[in-house]
């Protein structure tokens, strides 16, 4: 969406890419329909690349922006105290919003999301809205039986009201993760969510590692959830860094076509959990960082 986006998508090597397209690496799993329409899209559509704290976990939050920003991402997602991970209730506690906003101008980077899986959104409400805004991320509730699917998904979203309400009032959006053995889960729940929800600031969290693992469709997922969409993490269902794009065996180009052609309109963070020291993550992320880039320019090329 600015014009660095438009260089680094031009600075990629074309005839190099093409060569790894014709080994078949990435060739063959996005059908010319998708990809049509994915480059009409692309008038009104450019990948933003994002990525989280967590992946620097043992850091100061003040080295993980630099360690960020350094390599190339425009945004951040802070987590909270998930895996013991410090960053959020270190920016609440210490630096403040204002703290908060110098830190990331310093590294040129942009507040996208406050994981607040531990904790909760209303915690840290105050301090995303002053911080600039964004999305908070958490999750669901316990899984149903199918016949129940509707008549729990309509209570669980009627008790998320008051925090869509509160994120709405502070400039941010609140965005459910699907999770394994959880009430957001399969596809048809994916569905009754985006039929029942009418919040303009609830929306969805895409998590395709625990869509995988019910062998379900990552770019059916994204077309249901459409503009209810606020987060994409680039995650796939593999072990170590295998879960990075890039490094695992899902071929990510036709995540970025679906995303193209529904107009998803927020960042896409490569993730992984049980994340390397950061010697190794950063190299880890620039490699998921230049993959994800070759999938963007695939789907843009004419």
């Amino acid at each position: 969406m600015n014009k660095n986006e438009n260089r680094q998508s031009s600075a990629i090597d074309r005839r190099g890419f093409l060569a790894r397209v014709a080994c078949g690496a990435m060739a063959g799993c996005v059908t010319p329909g998708l990809l049509k329409s994915a480059r009409a899209a692309d008038a009104k559509w450019k990948m933003r690349l994002s990525t989280s704290s967590i992946h620097y976990k043992s850091l100061p939050i003040e080295k993980v922006c630099r360690q960020i920003g350094e390599l190339g991402f425009e945004a951040i997602d802070i987590w909270s105290a998930h895996a013991g991970c410090p960053h959020l209730d270190d920016v609440q506690n210490r630096l403040g919003p204002d703290g908060l906003k110098e830190v990331l101008a310093k590294n040129n980077l942009k507040l996208y999301a406050f994981s607040v899986y531990h904790g909760g959104y209303r915690k840290y409400a105050d301090l995303l809205g002053k911080a600039g805004g964004g999305v908070a991320v958490q999750g669901s509730a316990g899984p149903c039986d199918p016949k129940e699917l509707a008549s729990r998904m309509k209570a669980f979203i009627q008790s998320k009201q008051r925090d869509a309400d509160l994120a709405g009032e502070n400039n941010s959006y609140l965005a459910i993760e699907n999770h394994g053995h959880a009430l957001l889960n399969s596809l048809d729940s994916f569905k009754a969510f985006v039929d029942i929800n009418k919040h303009p600031h609830l929306g969805i969290a895409m998590a395709p590692y625990h869509l995988q693992g019910l062998k379900a469709s990552v770019e059916e997922a994204i077309a249901i959830c459409g503009k209810q969409l606020f987060f994409f993490y680039a995650w796939q269902r593999s072990p170590g860094l295998n879960q990075l794009p890039g490094f695992g065996p899902t071929d990510c180009t036709p995540w970025i076509a679906a995303l193209a052609k529904s107009g998803y309109r927020w960042y896409v963070n490569p993730f992984m959990h049980g994340e390397p020291e950061p010697d190794k993550m950063s190299p880890a992320l620039a490699k998921s960082r230049d993959y994800l880039k070759e999938c963007y320019a695939k789907v843009v090329e004419s």
